[in-house]
Parts: structure tokens; sequence; C-alpha cells
């Protein structure tokens, strides 16, 4: 069996922001990581893509950690990705959004993803 893969959109250096907590989180349940910045280089030690399209492969999960108006722009290329389940975490979108995303196609997941793999983001400070 392969190592599941996550392709976190909104990936963050900030320690405190669950941006990185879900990096960490993903680590820690041995995925294999994909952070997603276009404004940072590295992330966590992992090497940082500045987009979804620079995925070397289709990740079994894509988990968003933007606000509304920018999750809102990436719904086309987000349906570009069928097989993975696309988490909506808290903040990253609205009921207009989800219902878009759902007639896109997308295998939309309203929740936290970190929750869902079996931790709590209070459990990376």
């Amino acid at each position: 069996m392969s190592q599941p893969s996550v392709a976190v959109i909104g990936a963050s250096q900030d320690r405190a922001k669950f941006g990185n907590k879900c990096v960490r989180a993903f680590l820690h349940q041995g995925y294999q990581v994909y952070p997603i910045n276009p404004h940072a280089n590295e992330i966590e030690g992992l090497p940082v893509l500045p987009a979804l399209e620079s995925l070397p492969v289709k990740p079994d999960r894509i988990s968003i950690y933007l606000p509304p108006f920018r999750t809102r722009g990436l719904l086309a290329e987000l349906a570009l990705y069928p097989e993975a389940e696309v988490w909506f975490n808290p903040g990253s979108a609205n009921a207009v959004i989800l219902e878009a995303a759902r007639a896109a196609g997308i295998d939309v997941r309203d929740g936290c993803s970190i929750v869902d793999i079996g931790l709590s983001p209070s459990q990376f400070p």
C-alpha cells in the first residue's frame, strides 16, 4: 500500500496557524505532505509548491486554509482532482462556495481535516 498524500493549500510557516498545524498533523500520521503557498520556499522542512498545478502526484486529499474569497477562485482547479477528498476547513468557505464545489464535482468535506485523521489541532502548539 502506498503512502497517502495530502496537499495543504494555504500552508504556513507560522507554527501558530492552522495551515502549519495541518502540515505537522499529517506528517505525524504518515502522510506525504505537499505544502502549497506561493510566498514560501520551505515549511517544516518540506519544499513548498507555488500552486496546486505544481503537484507531482494526484493527492488523496486536499486541505484548504484560505479565506473564502480566495477559495472561490480555486474551484475550477480543484475540480481537476475528482478522486481527492477536498477538505474545506473552518473559515475557508461558506454555503455558496460549498454548493458550487459540489456542483463542480468536487468531493466536498466540510470540517477540520486534522480532526478527521484522529488528531486535535491543540496537539500541535
